[in-house]
């Protein structure tokens, strides 16, 4: 039962705006949150970042934080989820025809319910050739509806026989992947990309960047194809790295393993 504007309600109850700018043009953001032993996992960092681009786009806020905590508890509670995954979007409404925002917008948002997490265990990447991320953009540090570059560049690696597609930014260096962070471990130090790259500052990064000790710096593909090992973080999942463009790597599903224990993710 998802959560619409202030109410639960059954599946074919809800009902956005064919009008609305999330629908016609992108214009909003969301957040994907872990749902552990029925409870939202970080919601307050969630929020938190949620505000910080809803700042980005200029979407004032509908709902205080109270509010949405008590939206995703209560879709938590109606889909009896006990480990999986929320989805809480926010667009910025209902807008005439065209690019210029409403003068006093209405936002729309919406929290929606999943059971069961994605798979954990090792995965292949290539790396896209077809698009990039864009780390002059605003935009490339905030969780846009418009995911367009990610969707091409997954479509790429399905194509290719991956799992994941490394995103470059377009200076030609790693950004992060359509769907996570990425670290590496060269000549025995863990690194990521720095949020200047390109790539979003994830929360789940933060978690593991502090407990690796990695550095943040500029990685390029020869450093990745060179690394002794590499992971990728989201909210929902932490996987090492078997296989990058066609190439095996020295996989570490140990530091893999013994993070998702510490951080509560499925072993």
């Amino acid at each position: 039962m998802p959560w619409l504007n202030g109410r639960l309600l059954a599946a074919g109850e809800a009902w956005i705006d064919p009008a609305d700018r999330g629908f016609t043009l992108g214009d909003g953001l969301f957040e994907t949150i872990r749902v552990k032993d029925g409870a939202a996992v970080w919601l307050d960092r969630h929020l938190r970042r949620l505000a910080e681009g809803r700042a980005v786009l200029g979407i004032p806020a509908r709902f205080g934080d109270a509010a949405l905590a008590e939206a995703c508890a209560a879709v938590i509670a109606a889909e009896g989820i006990e480990a999986g995954a929320l989805r809480l979007t926010v667009s910025r409404g209902v807008g005439p025809r065209g690019v210029l925002p409403p003068a006093a917008p209405v936002a729309t948002v919406l929290v929606a319910g999943h059971a069961g997490l994605p798979p954990q265990g090792p995965v292949a990447l290539v790396v896209a050739r077809g698009t990039c991320r864009n780390q002059a953009s605003p935009l490339s540090r905030i969780k846009s509806l418009n995911y367009l570059d990610a969707v091409l560049a997954r479509r790429e690696a399905a194509e290719r026989g991956a799992d994941d597609a490394v995103m470059l930014n377009t200076a030609g260096r790693v950004a992060e992947t359509t769907i996570a962070n990425l670290f590496a471990r060269i000549d025995g130090a863990w690194a990521t990309p720095p949020v200047a790259e390109g790539g979003l500052p994830g929360i789940m990064r933060a978690e593991v960047l502090a407990r690796l000790g990695a550095a943040e710096r500029p990685l390029d593909v020869e450093d990745l194809q060179r690394a002794e090992a590499l992971l990728l973080t989201n909210a929902l999942s932490i996987r090492a790295v078997a296989r990058l463009e066609g190439a095996a790597l020295p996989e570490d599903e140990d530091t893999a393993v013994r993070l998702r224990r510490e951080l509560g993710l499925p072993a």
